[in-house]
């Protein structure tokens, strides 16, 4: 069993806080309490208990891990190959690399079956090379290291904020202005699977993101999107705080939103400059991926 830091200061019911915190499906969190594996300071309790950061409880993990069985590893879309990177255009819906309640097939896996001497570079042997990620539902660029020394070398472009990351981005509104700068820290949400970007004042890790009108629809805006820091969801998170989420994102989503359903988010990551060991630098684009080009196709123009 393993306890579970509870943040809310307020009771919320049991199975809701275990979602948010676990990131699992309110229904599979019903199912393991009522199955008898979660107690609240010891006791077996129905699954509207309600709970708050007093109480200790516990959960019995395994039953949320999935039985691992053999993936095919997935197809990669490769943009450029030599002896020390690989790079991929990652399609929407294919996570990078597997996590303890995962069980698909990853970018790490289809990695490691183009090239195995790929899985020992790093310092995760889950993450085969990769310096950087994409969330699961976005695209685009994304470069592995092939050997060691390619991988500190990445590594410390991207500690030291010297790699040029471009996204093409659709959000929900009419932006106030046409170019700007969101330069707000990002935290973990206290209550939720998601991050939270809060004034400085409230702490957090600096993040920064600057964005360039494209085209202004009637209700979605198109972006040109770059980031000087990688935090995980930082332009999510960042275009939701300023009340302009991402279009398709069913995780920042405002209350009484219109979700535009693509079955993805609308964040591609079209073009990462970097150095590598042969090139001083480098340039790597993903084309628009046809179901976002569809996307922009049909959206109303009035």
């Amino acid at each position: 069993m393993k306890t579970i830091e509870l943040t809310n200061e307020a009771p919320e019911r049991l199975d809701k806080v275990l979602s948010q915190i676990l990131d699992v499906s309110r229904s599979k969190i019903q199912k393991i309490i009522k199955d008898g594996h979660v107690t609240v300071n010891g006791d077996f309790v129905p699954t509207k208990h309600l709970v708050d950061q007093s109480d200790n409880v516990e959960v019995n993990m395994e039953e949320l891990t999935p039985k691992k069985t053999q993936q095919i590893p997935p197809n990669l879309n490769i943009l450029f190959e030599d002896d020390d990177v690989l790079v991929i255009n990652k399609p929407a819906g294919l996570l990078v690399h597997e996590t303890e309640t995962s069980n698909e097939p990853t970018l790490v896996a289809g990695l490691i079956a183009h090239d195995s001497k790929i899985k020992d570079v790093g310092d995760n042997r889950n993450r085969a090379g990769l310096v950087h990620r994409l969330d699961k539902h976005a695209s685009g660029v994304i470069i592995t290291a092939k050997n060691q020394e390619t991988f500190q070398f990445l590594k410390e472009q991207f500690k030291n904020r010297q790699v040029k990351k471009k996204y093409t981005v659709l959000v929900h509104g009419q932006l106030e202005e046409p170019h700007g700068t969101i330069a707000l820290p990002i935290s973990r949400a206290k209550s939720t699977g998601r991050m939270a970007a809060k004034p400085p004042k409230q702490g957090g890790r600096d993040a920064i993101t600057h964005y360039e009108l494209i085209e202004q629809f009637p209700h979605h805006a198109l972006l040109d999107v770059t980031i000087e820091t990688g935090r995980t969801h930082q332009i999510r998170a960042h275009f939701f705080a300023k009340g302009h989420p991402v279009a398709g994102d069913v995780l920042y989503k405002q209350r009484n939103q219109k979700l535009l359903d693509i079955g993805r988010i609308f964040l591609h990551a079209r073009e990462l400059t970097i150095s590598t060991p042969t090139e001083k630098e480098k340039i790597f684009t993903a084309p628009l991926p046809k179901e976002l080009e569809h996307v922009l196709e049909n959206i109303p123009k009035t």
